[in-house]
C-alpha cells in the first residue's frame, strides 16, 4: 500500500476530527463540548485538533458547513414558477430542518447565532454574509418574477423582499430552540408565501464616491475553486467581473451585479484577515441558503452570481491582490484570459462593472424611491 502524502494525510486528521467533533457536540452540545474529548474520540492528541482548527468554535462552524455543503439536491423537489411558489417552496425547505420535538441532539446548529453574537470579529462578518444570502435569494425572485415597469425604468430590485422573508424564516428558527412548539412550520410557510406579494419600493443606487478604474494588461491564470451557489467547480477562466472582498465589504458584489452589462459574469470572490475562523461562518451560512434556494428555484431561475470562498487568498493572488483582509474590495474585469481593468477601494466593484461605457448613463440613473 502506497503511503499518504503529506496534504492526504492532513486531510484524513482533519475529516476524522470532524466526525468526532460531530459525535461531541450532538452527545454534549457547543457549549459542554471539550477539545480535550474531541481529539481522545478522534484518537489524536489535543496538538493534532488546533493544528487544524485554532479553536473550538472555528471547529463547530467547520462541522457544520461540513454537513450544509453536502446534503443531498433532491432530484424531484417541488420548484415553483412563480414567486409565491418559489418562496413557499424555500420555506418549506428551510423549517423542514427544525426539530419539532424536544429531543436533545436534534439540532446541531442551535448555539451558531449566540456564538455570533458573543464576539464583534463574527458579528461583522455574519451581518455581510447576510447581506450576501439576500443578494442571492433576491436575485433568484427577480428571474422567477419579471418585475413589470415602465419603459426606460431601471428593472425592479427584490432585495428587501428578500431580506424580509430571511428575518422571517431566522425569526422562526430562533423561536424554535428558545420555545420548542410555539412556531407553527405551515405558518410560516403560508406567511413567506404571502411575503411574495410585498411591494417595497425597492430600488438600487450606485455607491456616492466610484473611484477611477485603471486600464490593465495582465495574464489571468486563476486556480481551480468551488461555486458556492452551484456547488461545482467554479468557471473563473471566461470574461467577466471579479470581484475580491473581504468579510466586511460583501454588500459591494451588488454594485458589480447592478452595473455588469446584462447577461454578464459576475463573480465574488470572498476572502478574510482571519479565515481559519471566519471562512468556515461564511462557508456555512452561504451552504444553509443555497441548500434551500436548489430546492425552490428550477435552475434557470437560480442567481446568476458565482460565489468563490477563497481561505488560502490564491484566487485574489491571481486577480493582483497578494495581502486581503476583512476590508478588502478590489475588482477586476476580465477578457480574452486578461485582467484588462482593475479599481480598488470603496466603490471598486461599481467602477469596474460600468466599463468603458457612457456616463450618461450615470447622469439618468433613477434613484430609490422614498
Amino acid at each position: 500500500m502506497s503511503r499518504l502524502s503529506r496534504a492526504e494525510l492532513q486531510e484524513r486528521n482533519r475529516a476524522k476530527v470532524l466526525a468526532a467533533a460531530r459525535e461531541e457536540f450532538a452527545e454534549r452540545g457547543f457549549r459542554e463540548a471539550k477539545v480535550d474529548r474531541i481529539a481522545e474520540r478522534a484518537g489524536f492528541t489535543r496538538g493534532v485538533v488546533y493544528s487544524n482548527f485554532p479553536g473550538k468554535r472555528a471547529l463547530y462552524f467547520a462541522m457544520l458547513a461540513e454537513d450544509a455543503e453536502h446534503v443531498p439536491e433532491k432530484p424531484h423537489a417541488e420548484r415553483g414558477r412563480t414567486a409565491p411558489a418559489a418562496l413557499g417552496a424555500f420555506a418549506r425547505a428551510w423549517v423542514a430542518r427544525l426539530p419539532l420535538d424536544e429531543t436533545p441532539g436534534t439540532r446541531l446548529d442551535v448555539d451558531v447565532l449566540p456564538e455570533v453574537l458573543a464576539d464583534d470579529r463574527t458579528r461583522r462578518p455574519f451581518a455581510q454574509l447576510m447581506k450576501l444570502n439576500a443578494l442571492l435569494l433576491g436575485l433568484a425572485l427577480e428571474r422567477v418574477r419579471p418585475p413589470e415597469t415602465p419603459p426606460g425604468a431601471p428593472p425592479a430590485r427584490l432585495v428587501r423582499l428578500a431580506e424580509t422573508v430571511l428575518t422571517t424564516l431566522h425569526g422562526a428558527s430562533q423561536l424554535s430552540a428558545a420555545a420548542p412548539g410555539f412556531v407553527e412550520p405551515f405558518d410560516v410557510v403560508s406567511a413567506c408565501e404571502q411575503l411574495a406579494g410585498l411591494e417595497l419600493g425597492d430600488w438600487w443606487a450606485p455607491p456616492p464616491v466610484v473611484p477611477p478604474a485603471q486600464r490593465a494588461a495582465e495574464p489571468w491564470a486563476p486556480p481551480s475553486s468551488v461555486d458556492a451557489v452551484t456547488g461545482g467547480p467554479a468557471a473563473l477562466a471566461g470574461d467577466g467581473v471579479v470581484a475580491v472582498l473581504g468579510l466586511h465589504r460583501l454588500s459591494a458584489v451588488e454594485a458589480a451585479v447592478r452595473a455588469a452589462p446584462p447577461g454578464a459574469e459576475v463573480t465574488a470572490v470572498l476572502v478574510s484577515g482571519d479565515p481559519a475562523e471566519l471562512m468556515p461562518l461564511a462557508r456555512l451560512v452561504l451552504a444553509e441558503l443555497m441548500g434551500c434556494l436548489r430546492q425552490a428555484f428550477a435552475p434557470e431561475h437560480r442567481p446568476r452570481l458565482r460565489v468563490v470562498p477563497d481561505p488560502s487568498g490564491a484566487v485574489a493572488a491571481a486577480a493582483g491582490v497578494p495581502a486581503v483582509s476583512d476590508a478588502t474590495e478590489v475588482a477586476v474585469r476580465v477578457e480574452a484570459g486578461r485582467i484588462v481593468a482593475r479599481a480598488e477601494g470603496l466603490g471598486a466593484c461599481h467602477a469596474v462593472a460600468i466599463g468603458d461605457r457612457s456616463t450618461e448613463r450615470e447622469k439618468t440613473r433613477h434613484l430609490p424611491r422614498f
